[in-house]
């Protein structure tokens, strides 16, 4: 089953305890942010404290509620611009409002998580495949019907093997 849609944002809103994402590309081509990527190479750079929007208002409001939403992102050096862009523009307020990121900096080392792709998990009992063609367009997501203990593990890995966001970005110039 592919979720689209009202289907898809229900997913956040359902959720018990925990909605936890694995990112592994670099870049993703979403044509709604196509606006504000061209700002950011034109030097345009945001407030993350002052962002207040439909998805921050969400993320504060599952932390109110006592839910969690996490993610990991696998990338490696030089970050992409997309990377820099996304880490700026989203990341940084996201964090703020709650959301509890984290980077696995595979640059110098082997990946634990070589092969997986990108995906949603909810409650540690649901599973949506993120699949996207290898530019970063996404073609669809898609309800995972198996066991979900692989991807419990992934994020066990993703997790142990990462850093918190604020600390990964110490330094850079965002």
């Amino acid at each position: 089953m592919f979720l689209a849609g009202d289907e898809w944002a229900a997913k956040f809103q359902s959720f018990k305890r925990e909605a936890w994402r694995l990112e592994t590309l670099p870049q993703y081509l979403m044509p709604q942010e196509a606006d504000e990527i061209q700002a950011f190479r034109s030097g345009v750079r945001i407030d993350p404290h002052t962002v207040s929007n439909e998805y921050t208002d969400r993320l504060r409001g599952q932390v109110a509620d006592g839910r969690v939403q996490g993610r990991v992102h696998v990338v490696s050096r030089p970050l992409s611009e997309y990377l820099l862009f996304e880490f700026s523009q989203y990341y940084a307020p996201h964090a703020l409002a709650g959301e509890q990121i984290r980077i696995l900096d595979v640059t110098d080392r082997p990946n634990p998580l070589e092969g997986v792709q990108d995906f949603w998990m909810f409650d540690r009992a649901e599973v949506v495949l993120m699949n996207y063609e290898p530019d970063g367009r996404q073609v669809n997501r898609e309800v995972f019907e198996g066991d979900p203990a692989p991807f419990i593990e992934y994020q066990r890995i993703a997790i142990a093997e990462s850093v918190p966001f604020e600390e990964y970005v110490k330094g850079l110039d965002l």
